[in-house]
């Protein structure tokens, strides 16, 4: 079998779309020896994979201030993002230079960092929550329940595994949460039977029950 003759424009393509494969792959490394969460690694990989392809596929020691006010602005004023959104990409830039390519650029202290306006959250009475859950039915109402009831994040929820879940003592054991650090939490009594139900519907009950828990 023939094979295919690469032009040097095509090689030199390629190469250029590598580069920012590589660097990535550091980018995650560096994230994981410094336990990040996978919410974290994903946000930062996805601004600095943006911010590289937004300057052409160049490397960022190749580029200074100028390329990150300029990618920072776009997304300031014509992708209108939140001040939230443009301090996380702020943050996953500022990461990449220290941390992953060790350096330390005088001009990375001057780059503007916008403020957000303190706001009152807006609190939902029990009366709304609870209009809420009467609305849900189903494995999405245990699911929100969940999250209510044990302050659990949506990552945790989404990771959780049936044998870190104790009925008996009413305890959710939640590995490596924020900080990648183990912590237990409260399992409401009220969610105990509608868990209980949807496990052994999934047919994997095979965690410690114990007991009926007791009302406290």
């Amino acid at each position: 079998m023939q094979t295919p003759s690469i032009h040097a424009s095509d090689t030199a393509h390629l190469l250029a779309a590598a580069k920012p494969s590589k660097l990535l792959d550091q980018v995650k490394r560096c994230i994981l020896d410094k336990h990040y969460s996978l919410r974290t690694e994903e946000a930062y990989v996805y601004w600095i994979r943006w911010y590289i392809h937004y300057h052409g596929l160049r490397h960022p020691m190749d580029m200074g201030a100028t390329e990150v006010a300029a990618f920072l602005s776009h997304l300031t004023n014509e992708r209108n993002v939140s001040v939230s959104t443009h301090k996380q990409a702020l943050c996953a830039l500022l990461f990449l230079y220290k941390q992953v390519l060790q350096t330390d650029f005088p001009w990375l202290q001057d780059i503007y960092r916008p403020n957000r306006p303190a706001r009152l959250p807006t609190v939902l009475t029990e009366w709304e929550v609870a209009a809420v859950l009467e609305e849900m039915k189903g494995v999405h109402a245990l699911m929100f329940r969940l999250l209510y009831g044990t302050g659990m994040r949506m990552m945790e929820r989404m990771t959780l595994r049936i044998k870190n879940v104790d009925l008996g003592r009413r305890e959710i054991m939640i590995r490596e949460a924020k900080g990648r650090k183990d912590r237990v939490t409260m399992l409401p009594l009220a969610l105990v039977a509608p868990l209980r139900e949807q496990i052994t519907r999934l047919g994997c009950f095979t965690m410690q029950t114990g007991p009926d828990p007791v009302p406290v």
